[in-house]
């Protein structure tokens, strides 16, 4: 699941909208918004993921954190080290190999750590 996916269903679920009401209600099929809402999609087009946020009613900062969330949320990453450090390198193919073992923990701490180190504000756990 993506965050993305997964901030769309705690929507529709708080609302109690099934999945096949609100993709009917968007014009768009059902597998489509359950392959968003698992992570077996790419990222949506920002005029879905407006359509989303007005679907919902929301509004400035919560509107703006789906569409961050969205760009957040290919679930096939590439990551170009080119031209950058050989550690560049080695991190990047060391969260490759090892991303699937590790649990929610190791990956909030790692998802702040790099947050900090690159002066964005953590949001707390991310699951």
């Amino acid at each position: 699941m993506t965050p993305f996916g997964k901030r769309v269903r705690e929507h529709r679920l708080a609302r109690k909208i099934t999945l096949k009401q609100m993709a009917a209600d968007l014009g768009v099929s059902a597998a489509y918004f359950s392959a968003l809402e698992h992570g077996h999609r790419g990222r949506p087009s920002s005029g879905l993921v407006a359509q989303i946020c007005g679907y919902f009613d929301l509004m400035w900062d919560e509107a703006e954190e789906m569409k961050r969330l969205a760009e957040l949320s290919h679930p096939k990453v590439t990551v170009n080290t080119a031209g950058l450090s050989p550690k560049a390198t080695e991190l990047a193919n060391l969260l490759a190999e090892n991303i699937e073992e590790m649990d929610d923990d190791t990956l909030d701490w790692v998802i702040a750590e790099v947050k900090l180190r690159i002066g964005t504000r953590p949001e707390g756990p991310t699951h």
